[in-house]
């Protein structure tokens, strides 16, 4: 057989893969073997003495008894056989499920809202999720709870519906951990009691280093504004704050932490503690979007225990929505993890919470669906700003009316921009017009704009909702996708944005015929630029508040419309700028000093002028 160089090479690049993955299997099963002899050997040292009653007959033959006899007193006993079982605390509002096994809940599901794959959604369902501490269990030795098999005690129900679960880990000589978790009706609060017998021998240094580890899966379509959305909230000493979610994000508190919360875009999990934390440590890792994991997150916290023998520790786990009176019912600042206003717009929130919320309440209890309550709302907030928008337009309607006498200027002092400007100035101050009339009403919409930007992105009573061809009106309305990510675009086109990008043109076309001509060419495009603009900002946004923009565009044209030929009365309006004309006129302080600076700029130029001409 004859072999050519490839085929050589071929066989010699299979021989060295066949090797290397030889070599990498055993290591691996090297490692995996020395790690279940570790976990053998910490499970033969805790949980020595097994019931023979638990233990099928024909295993028993397996067992050495020999080590079960030498067990010193004290050590942290195993009731029963070895094995997870699960438990669940069910409620109208939530089923939780918990694990024997460091006896803690091992997920949690929301019956009254559905993920992006229809299911109900779940939170801490992923392996990741975890609670658990280090406890003395003898023989010199510590051991984490999460190893550790409690005995599992039944479900109660009591009188006013609450459920409770007990779980409990005893030894020979009276020391005791119990985790008592209690469900009320109506509530997505789970209460967890840890009663310890023993405290001072269980834990080292009255101290008790509790790990909670928290893994927000993927819930929502875009995953992307999911991740951009989850943040890492908390209550200390000084208050509410917030930090958003980000790979390798690690942030610590020496005292005074309250609560610690991994809240994504609709939903969030809490841990709060009664006597607070003493220190806590957090780090926090934001996977690759493939695996559809939003955030890992890794708490190590610290609790001060009482300097006696027993000790009683509350928390509370609130595992639910973002939803603002449920949050605000806790009674606990909550609340503040709803996204209605923050950083620089922090301010808007209190538009958010003493207008918007409440008017938009109202207004959804008549409304046949969530997209005409959106729609009224648009109304009652432009009628509300109406003063506002018909000083702006009588403001319009004069720099109209002066058009002629400033094409005149234009025209006089072409080619000399600072002329044009300081006769601009004095036309405007003789026939009693501020320029500045129409932008400021505009400039003060601003804030209500940003509000409504932050209460339809954090209103997860739009979640799921479908109004026309939108499915979701808490998600963007794509019409169209395509397997690529086009920059400042994105993947998709939403019709909804579409719309607001025509409306908002529509809007510049009739504004520019209404005003003069700003003769700078980049102003005098820019009102057919920025709408072109908003289609890559507004494609990624809730249909509701592209939804709302469009409403909102339309009643600006039809007022727009009206006004102009309707209620102002353009000759009355060039009568007042003749009248205007004939009363003396006393400048400003401001206009003095702008005339100052025109006056001082232009002699500056003439000397400029004067000295290129004479070299």
């Amino acid at each position: 057989m004859k072999f050519d160089k490839n085929s050589v090479i071929g066989f010699t690049l299979l021989a060295f893969l066949f090797v290397g993955y030889f070599y990498f299997t055993r290591q691996g099963q090297i490692e995996l073997e020395a790690k279940q002899k570790h976990i053998a050997d910490s499970l033969a040292a805790l949980q020595p003495l097994v019931q023979k009653s638990s233990i099928p007959s024909d295993s028993i033959k397996n067992i050495d008894t020999s080590k079960a006899e030498k067990v010193e007193v004290g050590s942290l006993l195993q009731k029963g056989e070895a094995v997870e079982s699960f438990s669940t605390l069910e409620n109208d509002l939530v089923k939780i499920t918990f694990t024997n096994k460091g006896a803690r809940p091992k997920s949690i599901e929301l019956k009254k809202y559905s993920s992006a794959d229809s299911n109900a959604v779940k939170l801490n369902a992923a392996d990741f999720n975890n609670i658990s501490y280090l406890v003395n269990v003898g023989n010199n030795e510590t051991a984490s709870t999460d190893e550790l098999f409690f005995e599992t005690g039944e479900v109660k129900k009591t009188g006013d519906g609450s459920s409770a679960i007990a779980f409990t880990l005893r030894d020979s000589s009276g020391k005791s951990i119990v985790h008592n978790y209690t469900l009320k009706s109506g509530s997505y609060s789970v209460g967890w009691d840890l009663q310890l017998k023993g405290a001072d021998k269980l834990f080292t240094q009255n101290k008790l280093n509790l790990v909670w580890q928290v893994q927000a899966d993927q819930q929502e379509l875009d995953i992307q504004t999911e991740k951009r959305e989850t943040q890492l909230g908390l209550y200390d000493e000084n208050g509410y704050d917030y930090f958003t979610m980000r790979d390798g994000l690690n942030k610590s508190w020496e005292s005074g932490l309250k609560w610690l919360s991994i809240k994504q875009k609709f939903f969030n999990t809490t841990l709060i503690a009664d006597q607070g934390f003493s220190h806590v440590d957090v780090n926090c890792k934001m996977p690759d979007d493939s695996l559809k994991i939003v955030s890992q997150s890794v708490a190590n916290m610290q609790l001060n225990l009482p300097a006696t023998a027993e000790a009683n520790l509350k928390f509370t786990f609130f595992m639910g929505p973002n939803d603002y009176q449920i949050l605000k019912s806790q009674n606990i600042e909550l609340e503040n993890i709803v996204n209605l206003g923050q950083g620089v717009y922090a301010f808007v929130k209190y538009i958010n919470r003493w207008i918007v919320m409440p008017v938009f309440d109202v207004i959804q209890k008549y409304a046949l669906n969530y997209g005409l309550a959106i729609a009224l709302l648009t109304i009652f907030i432009r009628l509300l700003t109406s003063p506002l928008i018909y000083s702006s337009y009588v403001s319009g309607a004069k720099m109209k009316a002066l058009r002629p006498e400033l094409d005149a200027l234009k025209a006089k002092f072409e080619g000399d921009q600072q002329a044009f400007s300081m006769e601009q100035m004095k036309l405007y101050r003789s026939a009693g017009v501020n320029p500045l009339g129409g932008c400021i009403p505009g400039l003060l919409q601003i804030p209500i704009f940003f509000a409504l930007y932050a209460y339809f992105n954090a209103n997860i009573d739009l979640r799921g909702v479908s109004f026309w061809w939108s499915k979701d009106l808490s998600s963007f309305d794509a019409i169209v996708k395509w397997g690529f990510s086009i920059p400042g675009l994105g993947s998709h086109l939403s019709l909804f944005t579409i719309l607001a990008v025509v409306t908002n043109l529509l809007i510049a076309i009739y504004s520019m015929n209404s005003t003069p001509d700003p003769g700078n060419p980049a102003l005098k495009y820019m009102p057919y630029i920025f709408p072109v603009m908003l289609l890559g900002i507004f494609n990624g946004l809730p249909s509701a508040l592209t939804w709302y923009y469009t409403v909102s565009n339309i009643i600006t044209l039809v007022m727009q419309f009206v006004i102009q030929n309707y209620i102002i009365d353009h000759d009355k309006i060039l009568s007042e700028i003749e009248a205007n004309k004939k009363k003396p006129k006393e400048k400003s302080k401001w206009q003095e000093r702008f005339e100052q600076m025109q006056e001082t700029q232009k002699k500056v130029n003439a000397m400029k002028e004067k000295t290129s001409k004479k070299k």
